[in-house]
């Protein structure tokens, strides 16, 4: 007879090692509130500033590989409880910010959700997700993008759309083009008007694409993310579970520095970093065959072997 669920999720659990305690995430008393009801498994995972991220991805995919689990919730935080203070003393840098620790919902209808992230604006992260969209759709996928980049939402004009999405059955419609469903900010706001708005704000716009937009069932799901580790990156993984971030760069050190900061962002609330996309590798002479590497080189090889994640590809600058 096999083992009662809470069992088993439980045996899983422990199988997980955590290197810097030397013990498992039980014995560790990293795991608390375990719930286990109908297939449905919900935990609280205490994870330390100097814990890996990639302990609670091992922990989703553990449990959810155990027969009979329907649905996994983790709810993501840090032992140590919030910080007293968003404020350093004169002089000192900011300390770590906590884990996110509202837990993600859980929107089967939406596929696999792909973050296509950077670190740093301007190296093309845009033109990636739109092309990666594009292709999976011309394979017979079903395609969403969401335009997550709220100051400086750039899917209108990658698709040439810049029509204002209507409303049916209190729902919001996405547009199409392409193939592709396309939500942005910018299908509703003037072109040239100015996004000035807080943290808060932009969270809630984030999390109204991803409920109040009508998607209907589709096979990916790619969110066009904004530069740097704010307040959209983490409303984005508090909101739904997403399946992997695609780090986009150039060869610039600058750029492949703020890169890995987006890809450690990634890493600490348990998203799969599956690879670097190099843009603006090379410029090639269409008359001598000459090619110029005008950004220096190698960043995105050097990006992807300290991740520790393939260089996926090398996107050319095109006149």
């Amino acid at each position: 007879m096999a083992a009662p669920l809470e069992a088993r999720v439980i045996s899983a659990l422990a199988a997980i090692r955590n290197d810097r305690l030397e013990n498992d995430l039980i014995s560790a008393g990293m795991i608390r509130d375990l719930e286990v009801a109908d297939g449905r498994v919900a935990f609280t995972f205490l994870l330390a500033p100097d814990d890996p991220g990639t302990l609670v991805r091992e922990a989703r995919s553990a449990v959810r590989a155990i027969e009979g689990v329907t649905e996994v919730k983790i709810n993501v935080t840090n032992p140590a409880g919030p910080a007293k203070s968003t404020h350093a003393p004169p002089g000192q840098p900011g300390g770590q910010a906590p884990v996110p620790a509202q837990t993600p919902m859980e929107q089967p209808n939406l596929g696999r959700i792909l973050a296509v992230s950077s670190g740093k604006g301007g190296v093309g992260k845009s033109t990636v997700a739109a092309n990666i969209a594009v292709a999976l759709a011309e394979a017979g996928y079903r395609v969403g993008v969401m335009d997550a980049d709220i100051y400086g939402p750039n899917m209108p004009r990658m698709f040439g759309i810049f029509e204002k999405p209507p409303v049916s059955g209190g729902k919001i419609q996405p547009l199409d083009a392409h193939g592709v469903k396309l939500m942005s900010l910018g299908f509703m706001i003037e072109r040239d008007a100015p996004a000035i708005w807080r943290g808060p704000i932009i969270m809630k716009i984030v999390q109204q694409f991803l409920r109040d937009v009508d998607w209907g069932e589709l096979d990916y799901f790619i969110v066009d993310m904004p530069p740097g580790t704010g307040d959209a990156q983490l409303s984005l993984v508090q909101s739904v579970h997403v399946s992997a971030a695609l780090i986009v760069t150039t060869p610039q050190e600058v750029a492949v520095g703020d890169a890995l900061r987006g890809a450690k962002m990634f890493e600490r609330v348990g998203v799969p970093v599956i690879g670097i996309v190099e843009n603006m590798s090379a410029f090639t002479d269409p008359e001598t065959g000459r090619r110029w590497e005008l950004f220096s080189s190698g960043g995105g090889q050097r990006l992807a072997d300290e991740i520790g994640v393939p260089l996926l590809g090398q996107v050319p600058l095109q006149p």
